[in-house]
């Protein structure tokens, strides 16, 4: 129902002084961090199991400073992390913001680490677009799935209270607060839960057809790529609390997910290399500007697909994600020892696409340029056997929200805050500006991490003071 409603006469079954909509990453993490304070939060969940945008993911968080980069000789700061975020963003994301969650991500980390035991490491053998250091962390299998269920375990070992299978329907509003929320438990309890501070963490608008015709008409007919419980609850109360939204527009695409087999493909295998070709056998732009924006590339193509081509060398390096190797297992990868095989596999002309091939890789042996800007290094091999797989452009997330502050406290349209209401996660406005060309690589994660820890942090600060 998505419904704001005044509170004078409304009884709560029960009351708690910190509740977070959403047990994704931003709000365990916002939970893990308020308990941390020394306070319990209770999270409300809409699945039986948390998952949500995290567990799509490759579960990989960006940070500036780690030890774990230090131990690996990877010189960064949070000032060069911030300083890529605004040049990727052309600097429209709001500058509090961006200094907070690049200064906090890596901190963040190392207290997972250390105090949950979450066995993060730095991806060291390729770099994603935008990045001036190796800065993305991992856990070892590179999915979003173990991430969000080690956040889980984290937070259910420490006695952090998580219902499932409860649905925010309504909020309630009393004066210029938030003082409860209904929720639908297991589709047919409705229960009615006051607070004295909330933490809305629960998602974007992806999965709300009319939202995305609305904000972001380009990608209305593209593959969704991301949780079906997306369906911009936090704009909807946004709208009717006042609240001030903020670069809707803004969206997380990725223009390499196999077709029709709906798994996604890791951008190493362009970062290391590799190209897309068309249904016409041509390549079409340069494809590492960013896998967000390539989104709408691949979908202006012929039939709306391409194919990923690459050779063994680097799936090798694609092998490290388990996406990649459940690809391969699905009979996603088309292989052949020659291009020429290759190309009757893919169903391409085969002259305009073995011109392309050995156009690449003249200009890899020559540490070269391309045509479309793009250059290739001399490292980057083209040996047998060769490799494609049929990809889409698919939207995965949206990026624009509730606008927030440095601690996540929600902003109203007429320039004041929220006293007791903050926002993380897809609910709240990241870091990437007005486009999907803004969207820096690990951005959604970073702000669903770091965001949340800091609104949880801040909450339970205000709740104790």
């Amino acid at each position: 129902m998505n419904t704001v409603v005044g509170a004078a006469d409304e009884k709560f079954n029960t009351r708690v002084p910190l509740l977070i909509i959403g047990a994704g990453a931003a709000g365990l993490c916002a939970g893990l961090a308020a308990k941390e304070s020394g306070l319990d939060a209770l999270i409300v969940e809409r699945d039986a199991v948390p998952a949500g945008s995290t567990a799509l993911s490759a579960g990989l968080i960006p940070a500036a400073g780690t030890r774990f980069q230090r131990a690996k000789g990877i010189i960064d700061s949070p000032h060069l992390f911030a300083t890529d975020i605004h040049r990727k963003s052309k600097g429209e994301a709001d500058p509090a913001v961006v200094a907070a969650a690049a200064r906090s991500a890596a901190p963040l980390v190392e207290w997972l680490t250390d105090r949950y035991g979450l066995p993060f490491d730095v991806v060291d053998n390729f770099n994603y677009p935008g990045h001036s250091a190796l800065r993305m962390h991992g856990l070892p299998s590179r999915t979003g799935r173990e991430l969000i269920d080690r956040l889980r375990q984290a937070a259910e070992t420490i006695g952090i209270v998580i219902l499932t299978e409860s649905v925010a329907e309504k909020l309630f509003v009393d004066g210029g607060g938030i003082c409860g929320i209904e929720v639908l438990r297991r589709n047919t309890i409705p229960e009615r839960i006051g607070c004295d501070v909330l933490i809305v963490a629960c998602n974007g608008f992806g999965g709300n057809p009319d939202l995305v015709r609305r904000f972001i008409p380009e990608m209305s007919d593209a593959l969704y790529f991301g949780h079906p419980g997306n369906r911009g609850d936090a704009i909807i109360w946004g709208e009717s609390l006042g609240a001030m939204a903020s670069n809707l527009s803004a969206y997380q695409g990725h223009g390499s997910v196999a077709t029709p087999h709906n798994i996604l493909i890791s951008w190493a295998v362009i970062m290391q290399g590799g190209i897309q070709i068309n249904g016409e056998g041509r390549r079409f732009c340069d494809e590492t500007r960013g896998y967000s924006e390539q989104a709408a590339e691949v979908l202006r193509q012929p039939g709306g697909f391409v194919w990923g081509v690459f050779d063994e060398r680097i799936a090798k390096v694609a092998r490290q994600f388990e996406d990649f190797r459940q690809a391969e297992h699905a009979g996603a990868i088309r292989s052949a020892e020659s291009i020429a095989d290759l190309a009757t596999a893919m169903y391409v002309p085969t002259a305009a696409f073995a011109a392309e091939w050995d156009g690449v890789a003249n200009l890899k042996s020559a540490n070269a340029q391309d045509r479309f800007g793009r250059k290739f290094l001399k490292a980057q091999g083209c040996g047998p056997p060769y490799h494609a797989v049929k990809v889409t452009g698919a939207l995965f997330h949206t990026q624009g929200g509730l606008a927030v502050d440095s601690s996540g406290r929600v902003k109203r349209r007429n320039g004041t805050r929220f006293p007791n209401l903050f926002a993380a996660g897809g609910a709240a406005a990241g870091v990437s500006g007005s486009t999907a060309a803004g969207y820096l690589s690990g951005n959604g994660l970073l702000t669903a991490t770091t965001l949340g820890y800091l609104a949880g942090k801040a909450a339970a600060e205000q709740i104790l003071s």
